[in-house]
C-alpha cells in the first residue's frame, strides 16, 4: 500500500533530445517548426540559461545520473569505461526506493555500466504503463532523432524527408539561417536545413508521448521536463565549449495541483542552471532531500536551493580527438581555458568528418576560398583564453581576453574557474592512461581527493604554464624531472605549445622521451618534432603503437595525426597497428580510423 505522502507525489516525465541547441520556435527560431514543444512551454516554464555539463554526450550524462561533475568520477572521456565506484549512487535509486517506478526509454551512455539498481526497466519498450498499479512513476523517453548522425542527408534523400512533412513543416534550404562562422554555400545551406527537418520529426515524436499522457488521464498529475544533452552535432556545436554547444533548452511543466512546488509555473525563467542540477531537482519535485555531497542543487521543488552564481562545464577526450578545456559562466560572461592551445580549432575527428558542413568548409579551405568570420573554424591553434560578452556575443565571435579594460574580469573567473576544479578535484590534470594507472582498477574518484597520489594544486600549476610564453621556459625544464609524471606529462605538452621556441630544453626533452611513462614520452615526442628531433620522437610514437595497451596506442596515434608529414616514417608502424585493432571497440576503433585517415593523406602527399 502506498502512504498518502506517496499517493501525493506527482509523476514526473523527462523528454531528452540529442545534440540539439534552443532551436525551438517557443525560443525565437522563426525557422523552426516545433507547435508540441511550443504549446508545452507555452503551459509552462522556458528557462533560458540552461547549460551541459559537457558539450558531448557520455560526459553529460555521467553528471546527470551521478549528480556529480565527470571530472570529478574519472568519467570525462568519450566511451572512456571506468569502473563505478559503491559510493556511488544514481538519482533512480532513491526515488525507487521511495516508491517510484523508474523507467529509461533508452540510452544510457554514463560511461559506466548500469547497475540494475539504476531502474526498474531500462529499454526501447521501458514505458510508464509498465508500473505496478497506483505506484508514481519517474520516466525517460529519448529522442535520437536529431543526433549528428541524423542530419547528414542531401540530394534525393532530402528531397523525400522533406515529402513526408507537411508542407508546412518544411525547410526551404535558402532560408536557412547560417551563423557567420559558416560559408554559405548550397550544401551548407541544405545541412542546416535537414538539421530543422530532424528537430520538427522530434517535435512530433514529443507530441506522440504527450498524447499518450493525455490518454493515460496523466497530464495533470504529471510534471514535464524537455531538454537536450548538448548543442547541436553541427560543427562548433557538440564538441565546442562555446555557448553553441552548450546551451540548451529547458521546458518544465508543473500542472495546478503541484504549484507549490515552483515560485511559478510559467512563463520566462533566466536562472542560472546546469546538468548537474536535475537530478538533485527531480528528487525534490519527489519530496526527496537531495545528497549533500551532489554538486548539483535543486532549482524546483520542497529543497529547492539558491541559484549558483555561475556554471562550469568540461571539453576532454572525444573520439580520437586529444583536447582539454574548461570553462565557466556566469550567467552574461564566459571564461574559456584552453591547456592544449597548439591544437586546431577543428581537429580531424573521423564521425564528424561526415558531415557535410564540415566537409564543405575543408574544401573551401584547400581551395583559399575562405575569408573573415567563415574561417574561424580553421585557425591552426587556439587563443590560451577566450571571454566573452554573451549578452553582446551571444555566438562567442569576439574575444576580450586581451581586452585592457576586461583585464580584472579575466583574472577573476580564471580564479573562479581554478578554484572550482581543486574543490571538485577535476581528473583531467592526469592523461586518460595516467588517471587509469593511478586509479589501480577502481573508480578515479576513489583516489581524487588523495594528495598522496594525485598532489593536484601542483600539477595544475604547471599545466597552466601551458601557452603562456617562453618566460617559463627555466620552471619547465625543472618540471620535466619532477617525481610526478602528471607534472613532467604537463611541462612537456607546454613546451610541444611552445614549438620551435623550445629549443633551449632540447637535452630534458631528447631525456624524457625515455621516460618511464607513455604519456610523458609521446608529450615529449610532440615538442621534439619542432626542435630537429623528429627522428627519435617519431620511433617512440611508432613503437606505442605495438605496446599492448589500446588506449596507449591511441594516445600514440594522435600524436602522430598531429605531426602529420613527419609521421611518415612510422607509416609501417600505423599499418600494423590498424590490424592489430580490427574488431576492437571505443578506443581501438578511434585509433583505426585516425591512423587509416593519416595514412590516406601521406600516400596522396596531402598533410592537411
Amino acid at each position: 500500500m502506498l502512504s498518502c505522502a506517496q499517493k501525493d507525489r506527482p509523476n514526473i516525465l523527462w523528454l531528452t533530445a540529442e545534440d540539439m541547441s534552443p532551436t525551438l520556435g517557443c525560443y525565437g527560431d522563426k525557422y523552426a517548426c516545433t507547435p508540441n514543444l511550443d504549446k508545452l512551454a507555452a503551459e509552462g516554464i522556458r528557462y533560458t540559461r540552461c547549460f551541459a555539463n559537457a558539450p558531448v554526450c557520455t560526459p553529460a550524462r555521467s553528471s546527470i545520473i551521478t549528480g556529480l561533475f565527470a571530472s570529478s568520477l574519472g568519467s570525462q572521456h568519450l566511451r572512456g569505461i571506468v569502473p563505478l565506484s559503491a559510493r556511488i549512487k544514481g538519482y533512480p535509486e532513491y526515488m525507487r526506493a521511495a516508491g517510484y517506478y523508474c523507467t529509461n526509454n533508452a540510452k544510457e551512455d554514463y560511461n559506466f555500466a548500469t547497475p540494475a539498481s539504476f531502474w526498474d526497466e531500462s529499454s526501447e519498450t521501458a514505458h510508464w504503463r509498465n508500473r505496478p498499479k497506483g505506484k508514481p512513476f519517474f520516466s525517460i523517453f529519448n529522442f535520437m532523432t536529431t543526433h549528428q548522425s541524423q542530419t547528414r542527408y542531401e540530394g534525393e534523400e532530402f528531397d523525400k524527408v522533406n515529402a513526408e512533412l507537411r508542407p508546412e513543416e518544411r525547410h526551404d534550404p535558402a532560408k536557412a539561417p547560417l551563423p557567420p562562422y559558416y560559408p554559405d554555400t548550397p550544401r551548407v545551406r541544405t545541412n542546416v536545413a535537414a538539421f530543422y527537418n530532424q528537430v520538427t520529426i522530434m517535435d512530433e515524436q514529443a507530441g506522440a508521448i504527450l498524447r499518450q499522457l493525455e490518454e493515460d488521464g496523466l497530464v495533470e498529475d504529471t510534471i514535464i521536463f524537455f531538454y537536450a544533452d548538448h548543442g547541436s552535432g553541427l560543427p562548433r556545436g557538440k564538441r565546442w565549449l562555446h555557448s553553441t554547444g552548450l546551451h540548451v533548452p529547458l521546458i518544465v511543466r508543473i500542472p495546478d495541483k503541484y504549484r507549490h512546488l515552483a515560485a511559478k509555473t510559467n512563463g520566462l525563467s533566466d536562472e542560472l542552471i546546469s546538468f548537474v542540477d536535475l537530478p538533485a531537482t527531480a528528487l525534490s519535485l519527489a519530496g526527496i532531500e537531495p545528497p549533500a555531497e551532489w554538486h548539483g542543487r535543486a532549482f524546483l521543488g520542497a529543497h529547492k536551493a539558491e541559484p549558483p552564481s555561475a556554471v562550469f562545464a568540461i571539453r576532454d577526450r572525444v573520439d580520437e580527438v586529444l583536447e582539454m578545456s574548461r570553462t565557466v559562466i556566469d550567467g552574461d560572461w564566459q571564461y574559456i581555458r584552453n591547456f592544449m592551445p597548439h591544437r586546431p580549432r577543428m581537429q580531424r575527428s573521423f564521425f564528424s568528418e561526415l558531415t557535410p558542413i564540415r566537409q564543405e568548409i575543408r574544401r573551401l579551405h584547400a581551395a583559399r576560398k575562405l575569408t573573415g568570420d567563415a574561417a574561424w573554424l580553421m585557425a591552426p591553434t587556439i587563443p590560451v583564453e577566450e571571454l566573452y560578452n554573451l549578452k553582446e556575443d551571444y555566438l562567442c565571435m569576439h574575444n576580450l581576453a586581451e581586452a585592457p579594460e576586461q583585464l580584472d574580469r579575466l583574472a577573476a573567473m580564471r580564479q573562479q574557474l581554478f578554484d572550482w576544479m581543486l574543490k571538485t578535484r577535476d581528473l583531467s590534470l592526469l592523461h586518460e592512461t595516467d588517471m587509469l594507472h593511478r586509479a589501480k582498477g577502481r573508480m578515479p574518484f576513489e583516489f581524487a581527493h588523495d594528495d598522496a597520489v594525485y598532489p593536484m594544486a601542483k600539477i595544475l600549476g604547471v599545466a597552466d604554464r601551458v601557452g603562456r610564453g617562453t618566460a617559463h621556459i627555466p620552471d619547465l625544464r625543472v618540471a620535466l624531472s619532477d617525481a610526478d609524471a602528471a607534472v613532467r606529462y604537463w611541462a612537456a605538452t607546454a613546451f610541444a605549445a611552445l614549438g620551435s621556441q623550445a629549443m633551449p630544453a632540447r637535452t630534458e626533452l631528447q631525456t624524457a622521451l625515455n621516460d618511464e611513462w607513455p604519456w610523458v614520452r609521446f608529450a615529449a615526442a610532440e615538442a621534439c618534432c619542432a626542435i630537429g628531433l623528429e627522428y627519435e620522437a617519431v620511433q617512440i610514437l611508432a613503437a606505442g603503437l605495438m605496446k599492448r595497451d589500446i588506449i596507449t596506442n591511441l594516445h600514440a596515434a594522435q600524436i602522430l595525426v598531429v605531426i602529420g608529414e613527419k609521421a611518415r616514417p612510422a607509416m609501417p608502424h600505423m599499418r600494423q597497428a590498424i590490424k592489430k585493432a580490427e574488431g576492437l571497440q571505443d578506443h581501438g576503433w578511434y585509433m583505426r580510423e585516425a591512423l587509416g585517415d593519416l595514412l590516406e593523406r601521406l600516400e596522396a602527399g596531402r598533410e592537411g
